[in-house]
């Protein structure tokens, strides 16, 4: 199923997120995604609950409004992709696959912190 069709799971299962002062915060203020998302269901749905929709109007707005923000993902994806055993899942198991995942985020990690290691 298409990515676009299940967001609001996604959101509803966000963990509480601690904040410096107060309450916890259970959702996001707000969403940023692109065209695919701009449907009239999902603007209404992230309202219902409370989160800011940033989402680009189809034919009205540039994609440069989002791109800011969306450059952050694009960017860990194509990390993500350097590793060769998660580009193509080739693993039965969900849980060797999420091992390597794991260590991949980790890999990425430390070549972000230590960028003169590797």
């Amino acid at each position: 199923m298409h990515d676009t069709h299940e967001p609001f799971p996604l959101v509803d299962s966000v963990p509480a997120v601690r904040m410096p002062s107060g309450q916890r915060r259970f959702r996001p203020a707000k969403v940023h995604g692109d065209k695919a998302y701009a449907s009239r269901k999902n603007r209404l749905g992230l309202r219902l609950r409370g989160i800011a929709p940033r989402i680009v109007h189809p034919g009205v707005e540039s994609k440069a409004r989002l791109g800011r923000y969306r450059w952050v993902v694009e960017r860990t994806l194509a990390w993500k992709s350097q590793l060769r055993r998660l580009r193509v899942r080739d693993e039965r198991r969900d849980n060797v696959h999420f091992g390597f995942l794991v260590l991949g985020c980790c890999i990425m990690l430390l070549r972000r912190l230590c960028p003169d290691i590797f």
